[in-house]
This record gives structure tokens, C-alpha cells and sequence, in this order.
């Protein structure tokens, strides 16, 4: 346990030079990311160093998971609400199935936060729940995707499938 926290540690610092704090509403910060493009590549190493420390095979991003997570960002930031259904009233497994992936859906994390993905992630493994979907052993694919907002707000979604 220790060594994940050591690991979720030094990640976070190295993201912290990755996005800039912005004052928002009245005061309080909000991150900014920066290197988008590079986030999805930070979760998922975060995510099977976690994995590697409770014995758990690494997963890999799968574009179909990574589309079905921006869209339900997108959704959850519409609805102005964290939670599983979408404004169709989809579950995690329509959204998975439109588009296009075919294996089995293992879990979905949900947040919505002013806070940078590790962060995030660190608040996910101190839950049960949430911990349970992220080290899920039969999970090989992972997408993950977020919806920033002009606010700072950033709504979070991930998803664990096989």
C-alpha cells in the first residue's frame, strides 16, 4: 500500500507542473489542463501501477471506451449531475455498445471535480466501490475521457471492460 501511495504521489506532482491554477469563481482555483493529449496515457499508467501493486493483469485504452467516456462527460456536464444514465436515459452498457465495442462492460467510475485526473483517481481507489472497479482482474480494456467546462469544472468518466 505503500508503494501506491509513493506511486499516486509522484504522479501527481508531475501532473501538477503539467496544469496551470486559474482563478474561479470568486477566488478559488481551478485547474486548467494542459497536454491534453497526454492525459488518457497518464491515467492509464496510474491506473496499471495500481494494478501491478494488487496483482491485477494491466489494461490498455480502447478507442470505443475512450468515445463512450467523452460522450457520457459531455452528457453528465449537460445534465449538470454525476451519475450513470444519460440524458436518453442510456446505461454505461448502451453507451459502450453505440459505440461499437463488443466486450463486456466491467464497471464505470464517474466524478465531477475542479480537480486534475490524479487527484481524482486517488479519491476513486479510497472508495470501495470505485477502488473495486478500477482493480477489477477481469478487466483487459480501459477508456477514459473528461469534459471541461469554461468554469474549470471537469466531469470525469471511466470505464473498465474485457
Amino acid at each position: 500500500m505503500k508503494r501506491v501511495f509513493l506511486i499516486l504521489m509522484a504522479a501527481t506532482l508531475a501532473l501538477a507542473a503539467a496544469c496551470t491554477p486559474t482563478p474561479e469563481n470568486g477566488g478559488s482555483s481551478a485547474y486548467r489542463i494542459r497536454n491534453a493529449d497526454k492525459v488518457q496515457l497518464r491515467m492509464l499508467d496510474s491506473v496499471n501501477a495500481l494494478r501491478q501493486a494488487a496483482a491485477a493483469p494491466q489494461v490498455q485504452l480502447n478507442a470505443q471506451l475512450n468515445a463512450a467516456a467523452a460522450t457520457h462527460s459531455r452528457d453528465m456536464s449537460v445534465q449538470n449531475r454525476p451519475w450513470h444514465f444519460g440524458s436518453d436515459g442510456s446505461s454505461p452498457l448502451d453507451r459502450v455498445m453505440r459505440a461499437g465495442y463488443t466486450g463486456t462492460v466491467q464497471g464505470e467510475n464517474i466524478s465531477e471535480t475542479y480537480e486534475n485526473e490524479l487527484q481524482t483517481l486517488t479519491a476513486w481507489m479510497e472508495a470501495p466501490s470505485t477502488r473495486a472497479v478500477i482493480l477489477d482482474p477481469k478487466a483487459t480494456n480501459m477508456g477514459f475521457s473528461w469534459f471541461q467546462e469554461a468554469n474549470g469544472k471537469i466531469w470525469w468518466t471511466l470505464v473498465m471492460a474485457n
